[in-house]
């Protein structure tokens, strides 16, 4: 379970903005191509939801695994994704989803997937707190749950270091700070206005994103089509819209770059 472990540590557990099954999928998919090491242009999204119309992928005990294989050679990732009502996702077990742990799989990561894949499905029936994610308040408590779950489950194979310290550094970090574990990305809100004689009018806090998003091109039709749009590093996601009179709409979206991204390390 170590790339759960990866997603944890490096600040990729995310609120889910909705409660809405493709949706999360959409939006987790979307941060894993925000990710530097992803080349540009890799569907996530698409591979996501493809592999779904044709099997669920919930294990059950409000726990869903999605994944998309991709054909290039790199690390396996992970983003995971809490929803605090829970997601209605056709497991087999009729429980609701609270916990989304989303991986990416890359051709030279497959038999790591599935042996990690295994372990998690094991640590699902033996863990014997598995219902303390439905009492989570915030995502502190979620970070607490899932290490609590993987130091568990590698304590059958003999303790693991990383998890202890990275358990302190969460309690630390709870005393210290509000719940909002993203310290590996940057998410903005930003509003789009678009209208058939407005073009678009962007409404954001980031100076830089601002600039980008107002000379863009064709960034309403990128949302409409696929729900997402790419520019300088960020990725646009669209989580709504809502429709006006004369043709004008307000697109609800969130930007998401990564600390790699905005040091100036991304491809």
């Amino acid at each position: 379970m170590d790339t759960l472990l990866d997603a944890l540590q490096e600040g990729r557990l995310i609120e889910l903005p909705e409660n809405n099954k493709e949706h999360s999928l959409q939006f987790l998919a979307h941060i894993l191509e925000a990710i530097p090491s992803v080349p540009t242009g890799t569907d996530v999204v698409g591979a996501v939801l493809e592999r779904e119309r044709t099997t669920t992928t919930a294990l059950g005990k409000g726990w869903a695994c999605p994944h998309a294989r991709v054909p290039f050679d790199e690390d396996l990732m992970c983003v995971v994704g809490w929803s605090p009502e829970g997601i209605n996702y056709g497991a087999p077990d009729q429980v609701s989803v609270s916990v989304i742990a989303m991986y990416l799989v890359p051709a030279n990561q497959r038999n790591h997937y599935l042996r990690e894949i295994s372990l998690l499905a094991k640590a699902l029936t033996t863990y014997a707190d598995v219902q303390r994610i439905r009492a989570a308040k915030d995502l502190d408590d979620v970070r607490g749950f899932l290490l609590d779950l993987i130091s568990t489950t590698k304590e059958t194979v003999g303790p693991d270091t990383r998890v202890r310290m990275i358990q302190l550094q969460a309690r630390q970090s709870r005393d210290e700070k509000p719940s909002r574990d993203l310290s590996n990305l940057t998410i903005e809100p930003v509003s789009i206005v678009s209208g058939s004689v407005l073009g678009h009018i962007v409404l954001a806090q980031d100076a830089e994103l601002q600039r980008a998003l107002d000379g863009a091109s064709g960034i309403v039709k990128e949302l409409d089509s696929v729900g997402a749009f790419r520019i300088s590093g960020w990725q646009i996601v669209k989580r709504g819209v809502t429709v006006y009179q004369a043709g004008r709409a307000v697109y609800d979206c969130l930007a998401i770059r990564t600390t790699e991204e905005r040091s100036g390390t991304a491809r």
